[in-house]
């Protein structure tokens, strides 16, 4: 029952989302074919009875025409029945779902590897922060990551970009590889990636890790004196094997499921970091599909985003009754 309660949530708030966002965007004044004709009449003077049947034919080919209602089962229809995201307005005739792929694998490196990397990172320093509390190293740390929580990424994006991209000219401030690579699993796109990618994941980094640090740090706190640990030191065990085998143990499984939550949400991207570096991931699909009322596009990357979040809260449901046998219990006695 209790599984069964799990993916009927899932299932309903995956629905309830996507046709909040669906209305949400068909509710809002205009869409791309009128603002179309709009700027043809607007610079080419032409007049909207000549060009009535062409922006019909697009509205048809957008999913524009007819009722809202009419407008949403069709589209409804359309994604879960048929797995077609629609033909996007920015690249016409070219499928939604193939602009996505093609930005798909740009984001996932990118917020990946900053994810992992940040969360690794985090739960080492965080750990030695704790479990060293009283010391000034750890109340250096635990200030310094209190400070870095309250500053947002793209402003250290910008000061990275400001110093080490064009004060030292240390490393590339835009784009993703160097043009002259052509695209593929090569020494040199690889190694120009990998270079471009330095200064966006750093500054996503620097943020990301202090809020793994301070999670980490009070989870340690809050286990220390706590009897196992006292138990573990009577047996003579030594500080680093108290602190390696008991107390980071014990604090994995929340830490494990955040970072599950966080990677579920790395399709939301960081649309200010991929603006500022130009980086080609769904960030910056998201705001040219925005700007030229690409509802297509738009949807598409909600739906995935929403897909990834809901899938990954869903897969830690399911798993943590396997990982905890507290949970396994209280369902049992349920």
């Amino acid at each position: 029952m209790y599984y069964f309660r799990k993916v009927i949530t899932y299932l309903f708030t995956i629905w309830g989302a996507f046709t909040l966002t669906f209305f949400l965007f068909r509710l809002l004044p205009g869409n791309p074919v009128e603002a179309w004709v709009a700027t043809l009449q607007r610079q080419y003077s032409v007049s909207s009875t000549s060009i009535a049947s062409t922006a019909d034919y697009y509205k048809q080919q957008f999913g524009l025409n007819g009722p809202l209602g009419e407008q949403y089962v069709r589209y409804m229809y359309q994604v879960f029945i048929k797995g077609n995201l629609g033909p996007s307005f920015v690249n016409y005739p070219d499928p939604v779902q193939v602009l996505i792929l093609r930005r798909l694998p740009w984001t996932i490196f990118l917020l990946g590897v900053s994810v992992l990397l940040s969360w690794f990172l985090g739960i080492i320093v965080g750990l030695f922060a704790g479990w060293f509390r009283e010391s000034r190293l750890s109340s250096m740390i635990t200030n310094v990551a209190i400070a870095l929580s309250q500053i947002p990424a793209y402003l250290i994006a910008l000061f990275l970009v400001l110093f080490l991209g064009y004060q030292l000219g240390i490393f590339p401030t835009r784009g993703a590889w160097d043009a002259q690579y052509p695209i593929g699993f090569n020494l040199p796109f690889i190694l120009s990636a990998l270079k471009h990618a330095i200064l966006p994941v750093t500054s996503i980094v620097l943020v990301s890790v202090a809020g793994w640090i301070l999670t980490t740090r009070s989870l340690i706190v809050t286990q220390l004196g706590e009897d196992y640990l006292n138990y573990a030191e009577a047996k003579g065990l030594k500080p680093w094997n108290i602190m390696r085998r008991y107390a980071l143990r014990n604090i994995m499984l929340p830490q494990t499921t955040g970072l599950a939550l966080t990677l579920g949400a790395i399709f939301n991207g960081q649309l200010l970091i991929e603006l500022l570096f130009v980086y080609p991931g769904l960030g910056d699909l998201l705001n040219i599909a925005i700007n030229d009322y690409d509802f297509n596009t738009v949807l598409g990357i909600i739906l995935i985003s929403i897909l990834s979040v809901m899938t990954a809260s869903l897969l830690i449901d399911l798993a943590l009754p396997l990982i905890d046998p507290r949970i396994r219990t209280q369902i049992q006695a349920a």
